[in-house]
């Protein structure tokens, strides 16, 4: 049995107590800061984290579905000794530190998207038939994956975290979603349309064993919108996507979004939407829960308490046991309910691994 066939059997519930280690299913395990303190508490130099942590290979392509082609000319606007004003690829101006700019959040100042007629205009940088959407040596790789024995995902899009909350802005989207109701219909049609367009070549040209919506549609305790506004705005524009990669024998659709997901996960569950992640647990996640209320209905990836490797052995060793019953439940994979924090010592990471490999074999 190979990776793949490994992946897809857990997925399924068909083969129960085994680990498989996603590296990077739906998001980066490391920050850059995380990485250089370990450097400098023994961590080798320039090391293949896929192989030296023992993870499971895993990918994930896309057509760069959160990409604008052609992207808008980064500027910065002004700075000081430590952070500077940007206006970034995205269009979107924002306050970013200078070091390790791409992990620390940033203070977003301004938005693209304020009318039909911004949204008109950043349509154009929309075109899902664009020729660099994908690479240019395309055929070749389709042939690389034919032969692969490692599990392959595509990124099948997202309505509101990676889309509308950044061009639009939180705030600003929420008020739309009073004031102007239909405005926000047809930025999400559109996106339907982008997305669907976007990945009928790969799922049609390779044979792919998961996809995966990327949403951070919720925090602490609450998404950002309500059940029945999810229901209204959000909920339709997943069913065509989803029956399209069911129809191309994609069974196993995640969805990763931060925060607490519980009141959404049977939404999501009812256009075919079947795995989620990185189920925070300061949010208030429990994947324990999460598999006895589902069964073999849900594939859950994460829920390891990030704050118990800051605290110590006896802390991870509860996170252990926890995935060690996650294990034999069926449908899940071990990883951390989102990146390793800076505060984590390298020595705790290492007695988190050896300590999950011996109790999940």
């Amino acid at each position: 049995m190979d990776s793949r066939e490994k992946f897809l059997k857990i997925a399924k519930s068909e083969l129960k107590g085994e680990l498989f280690l996603p590296y990077n299913l739906n998001y980066d395990w490391f920050m850059e800061e995380t990485l250089d303190r370990w450097k400098e508490e023994g961590m080798p130099e320039d090391v293949n984290l896929l192989s030296f942590f023992g993870f499971d290979h895993i990918e994930l392509i896309s057509g760069n579905p959160y990409s604008l082609v052609p992207p808008f000319e980064e500027e910065i606007i002004s700075e000081d000794k430590d952070t500077k004003i940007i206006r970034d690829e995205l269009g979107i101006t924002k306050r970013v530190f200078k070091k390790y700019e791409n992990s620390k959040m940033p203070q977003w100042l301004d938005f693209p998207i304020k009318s039909k007629e911004d949204f008109e205009e950043f349509k154009r940088r929309l075109d899902p038939h664009s020729p660099s959407r994908y690479p240019a040596n395309w055929e070749d790789l389709k042939k690389i994956r034919e032969k692969r024995d490692y599990p392959l995902g595509i990124a099948s899009g997202s309505f509101y975290g990676h889309t509308l909350q950044r061009w639009v802005g939180t705030e600003n989207l929420c008020m739309l979603l009073y004031d102007d109701p239909n405005f926000v219909h047809e930025m999400l049609e559109y996106l339907e349309y982008f997305f669907l367009e976007l990945i009928k070549k790969p799922v049609r040209e390779v044979v792919l064993d998961f996809a995966s919506f990327g949403e951070d549609i919720a925090y602490k305790g609450r998404s950002f919108i309500s059940p029945e506004m999810f229901k209204e705005f959000i909920q339709p524009h997943y069913v065509k996507i989803c029956e399209f990669l069911r129809e191309n024998g994609i069974e196993i659709i995640f969805v990763d979004s931060d925060g607490y997901l519980d009141e959404l996960i049977p939404l999501w569950m009812e256009v075919g939407i079947n795995g989620f992640s990185p189920l925070e647990v300061a949010a208030g996640m429990d994947a324990k829960s999460l598999k006895k209320k589902y069964g073999k209905d849900i594939v859950l990836a994460g829920n390891v308490d990030k704050r118990a490797l800051i605290k110590g052995k006896s802390e991870i060793d509860k996170e252990v046991q926890k995935v060690k019953e996650l294990l034999f439940s069926g449908g899940y994979f071990p990883a951390v309910d989102h990146s390793v924090p800076p505060d984590v010592p390298y020595e705790n990471f290492r007695y988190f691994l050896e300590s999950l490999k011996l109790g999940g074999n």
